[in-house]
């Protein structure tokens, strides 16, 4: 199995491969597993879809502890890199931030995702107070050791007041302080179409990550205008969850099993799922 820093390499390079990183994010092991499984290069967790797991709403409500033994459990299952969705790093102190950044690298993660949203939802931290959280972020993975790649977001283009077009301005000038401030990738959370991911990749001239959403273009064109990064957010959770509604109705409402048992892995291959890839018990 590669080591830490090994992985962190490799997923450095995906950020500026032939083609773009497509990241999806799990929520548990098995979800994980299966991502990996499926041939995906590196895999990131979703903060809404593990929190809501374990019975806590997105944000920072999920204890630390239980937030690390999550990460832990899922980077010790998989071989392929692992990036962890850190919320606003679970600090508003820059000290607090990288203590918290030390303690997912521990955990196995060799990248980040930090966003510039405050937790109670009252806004934006100030650009001068994030650029000092993010730079915190990157002294951490420098300290550890390990080539830490970090995924700065900014919710800029969603609350900040103002039509898309000055809500797009300032996403860009937030984006271009993360930059320089050590981020290694720049997510504007929210922005969709096209003409605005152009302007937007155009401007911060760095990889440049995109969440799935609808209206967003597809793989194809969403490479031709620069994107790096396309994750998936929380939507395979929504998906997952979506499905056993559906099978939930069709058992009650008709009284079919075809949806539940189309398409499902067997007992043999959930257990595999608990076990990393190439284990003798796997």
């Amino acid at each position: 199995m590669a080591s830490q820093v090994e992985k962190a390499e490799t997923f450095r390079t995906l950020h500026r491969g032939p083609r773009p990183l497509v990241l999806p994010n799990a929520w548990d092991v098995p979800s994980a597993r299966v991502f990996e499984d499926a041939g995906f290069p590196a895999v990131a967790t979703s903060s809404a879809g593990m929190m809501v797991s374990h019975g806590h709403r997105d944000g920072e409500e999920m204890p630390r502890r239980d937030f690390l033994a999550a990460v832990g459990r899922i980077s010790g299952r998989l071989e392929v890199p692992l990036s962890v969705d850190i919320v606003a790093g679970y600090g508003r102190s820059a000290r607090t931030v990288a203590a918290m950044v030390d303690r997912v690298i521990r955990s196995g993660a060799v990248g980040v995702n930090i966003e510039d949203k405050l937790p109670d939802g009252s806004g934006l931290y100030r650009i001068a107070s994030q650029v000092r959280r993010l730079a915190a972020v990157r002294q951490a993975g420098t300290a550890s050791g390990i080539p830490l790649v970090v995924n700065a977001r900014t919710d800029a283009f969603r609350v900040d007041p103002g039509d898309e077009a000055s809500r797009l301005r300032e996403a860009i000038r937030r984006a271009s302080a993360y930059r320089d401030a050590g981020a290694d990738c720049v997510y504007p959370m929210g922005v969709t179409d096209a003409a605005s991911i152009a302007t937007f990749v155009d401007a911060l001239r760095c990889p440049v990550n995109v969440m799935v959403r609808p209206g967003l273009p597809p793989l194809a064109e969403l490479e031709s205008l620069g994107v790096r990064r396309v994750s998936f957010g929380p939507n395979a959770s929504y998906a997952a969850l979506g499905l056993l509604k559906r099978v939930s109705r069709e058992v009650l409402d008709r009284g079919s099993f075809d949806l539940l048992l189309d398409g499902a892995i067997n007992f043999d291959e959930l257990n595999r799922l608990a076990v990393p890839r190439g284990s003798p018990s796997a």
